[in-house]
């Protein structure tokens, strides 16, 4: 069984920095593509970021281009994802997830992902 725990949420102002983490267990992290989701009040889940296996492709939603980074360690078993430039449309809780079907194509699409973490709430203050 796959477990995903993330960390790293908090309260910033607009403007801040936050660093989202995810760990991840299981033996075949590097065969996992990673994605970053979020969900806010009211709205459906939407896509943030995605890796490949060795960090080669990534994947931006528009609306966090230029301002977020996505990465892995792969020794680690850990995902992040570095939140610049925050504003309050960015508040959401941000959810972590694998997709472990031994395909190394980053999707945008929630329906690939095998496993999701608990998440961790970001909240931007004005």
């Amino acid at each position: 069984q796959v477990q995903l725990v993330e960390s790293g949420g908090g309260l910033v102002q607009a403007g801040g920095s936050l660093r989202l983490s995810c760990a991840v267990s299981g033996r075949t992290f590097s065969r996992y593509v990673m994605g970053w989701f979020r969900q806010a009040p009211g709205k459906e889940r939407e896509f943030v970021a995605t890796i490949s296996w060795q960090g080669g492709i990534t994947d931006y939603a528009d609306f966090v281009k230029g301002r977020f980074t996505i990465s892995r360690d792969n020794a680690k078993n850990m995902v992040y994802l570095q939140m610049n430039s925050l504003t309050p449309e960015d508040t959401a809780m941000y959810y972590c997830a694998a997709d472990a079907s031994n395909s190394n194509l980053p999707s945008r699409g929630s329906m690939a992902y095998d496993y999701w973490g608990q998440g961790t709430q970001v909240t931007v203050s004005s």
